[in-house]
């Protein structure tokens, strides 16, 4: 019913840095997805949040920080603004996901006891794979590490049936995306980040840029 995402920075593979985003289930533990990228954000969240409902189904709600790509946050360390959704908040509401913000790191302690796992075996399983890249490091991540990772710390859930459900009538590529309204100008072209559409003249589109 309930899962966590969470992402942490880490010396993954030969000397480079990148961030571990990682998504996974409370009842069980887990990891639902995971994947590195160069920093998190907006994208890793979507994409994380797409894995798992491609591969299980939707589910009731999202545990995560206050990160500025989760919340709204008028004050620094106050109260999250859900009146302010930002492009994951907007997602996780037209998917009918409740958006639970962590106020402490103690709240996050699934997700940090999962870090210390990954962070006590996989980095030293990509060094002695002698994996260098991030394209590597993913494809090790996903064909090799995860399915025995879960195979060893996953549980059986309290309750044999699934929470999970399936995903009929919901266009998920076109929700879990980024979403930016533009006006299409007098010449019926429409401008987004240097490149130019033909549309009609005097209207307004959203624009749906994918994450990679």
């Amino acid at each position: 019913m309930m899962i966590h995402q969470d992402a942490s920075t880490h010396c993954r593979y030969g000397e480079g840095y990148a961030d571990l985003v990682v998504t996974l289930d409370d009842a069980t533990s887990e990891i639902t997805s995971a994947f590195f990228c160069k920093q998190e954000g907006t994208n890793s969240s979507l994409r994380g949040i797409h894995e798992t409902i491609a591969k299980h189904g939707l589910f009731c709600s999202l545990y995560t920080d206050r990160g500025s790509h989760y919340f709204f946050t008028p004050e620094a360390g106050g109260k999250v603004d859900k009146s302010r959704p930002t492009e994951v908040g907007r997602a996780l509401r037209q998917l009918g996901i409740d958006h639970i913000a962590a106020y402490s790191p103690e709240a996050r302690g699934r997700s940090e006891r999962a870090f210390g796992t990954l962070q006590g075996r996989l980095v030293n399983e990509l060094k002695l794979a002698g994996i260098a890249d991030m394209a590597a490091a993913n494809h090790y991540l996903t064909e090799v590490y995860l399915p025995r990772h879960n195979a060893q710390f996953a549980v059986a859930p309290e309750m044999e049936a699934s929470a999970f459900v399936a995903i009929p009538g919901f266009d998920i590529d076109n929700i879990l995306c980024v979403q930016e309204d533009r006006q299409v100008g007098a010449d019926n072209t429409v401008r987004y980040m240097g490149l130019s559409g033909f549309s009609c003249a005097g209207g307004r589109l959203t624009i749906r840029p994918t994450w990679p």
